[in-house]
């Protein structure tokens, strides 16, 4: 049975600084769980009596046997499902050595918690194991984001950087972006390794940011020159962008 304090202290984590106080996050639903869960240190979990018996090599710090009504008291989801788990939000060393003769995201500015999840997923989709996020990316532990990212999470690390140190972390390395005035990005030499600056839903990549970008891209419509919708959605852009990536190497 789940105590008071127990769901207070599981709908506290809808907060960052909740999140960022506990260092923990909440992720809902039977496979995003038991996706994560050979991952991640998980520090309590909750669910039915029937997830249990069918779960039988679950590790966690407390286990909590709950019916629905009990887990929809501590859900933050429409429709909860059978189980709920709070994690230890895992802690990655990070350097310039991390990202040397890979492939990785850098993330301006991305505010909806859902395009977050959704990069997220697609790069552990296209092998990319490092996401840096600039310091006003949206929460990689907020609850929309771990929903979103499918248990992608465990495999993907996210290093929170401030963009003033991104010069000199991506020094001597191509850096590509991509911008409505860039060059056919189908027509440009890529790389194998690089990183790749997706900017702001509606403010692009950030003016400061502009000049380490060596490579500047554009995603053409089709037919060229035809009036089309004005842009993509950053998650779609990202994901047209690392394919045609993986699809050169």
């Amino acid at each position: 049975m789940l105590s008071k304090n127990e769901i207070k202290f599981i709908q506290s984590l809808q907060l960052k600084k909740h999140r960022t106080e506990s260092g923990c996050f909440v992720a809902e639903g039977n496979k995003l769980v038991h996706d994560l869960l050979p991952y991640l240190h998980c520090v309590k979990l909750i669910a039915t009596k029937e997830w249990l018996a069918n779960e039988k090599t679950v590790v966690a710090d407390v286990i909590t046997e709950a019916d629905k009504d009990e887990i929809r008291k501590a859900s933050n989801l429409p429709s909860p499902q059978d189980v709920l788990a709070v994690f230890r939000q895992p802690s990655y060393p990070f350097s310039a050595q991390s990202i040397q003769n890979k492939l990785t995201l850098a993330l301006d500015c991305i505010q909806d918690p859902g395009n977050l999840g959704t990069i997220v997923r697609l790069a552990d989709w296209f092998g990319i194991e490092n996401i840096i996020c600039s310091e006003d990316t949206a929460d990689i532990y907020n609850p929309k984001t771990i929903q979103a990212t499918m248990g992608a999470i465990a495999r993907v690390k996210a290093h929170y950087i401030n963009v003033a140190e991104w010069p000199s972390l991506f020094d001597g390395l191509p850096v590509y972006g991509t911008f409505l005035d860039g060059d056919n990005f189908y027509n440009t030499n890529l790389t194998q390794s690089g990183v790749i600056v997706m900017g702001n839903e509606g403010k692009g990549i950030r003016p400061s940011l502009e000049e380490i970008i060596n490579h500047r891209l554009y995603i053409p419509n089709f037919p060229e020159g035809n009036t089309t919708s004005e842009s993509l959605n950053v998650a779609i852009a990202t994901a047209i962008v690392c394919a045609e990536f993986r699809r050169r190497f």
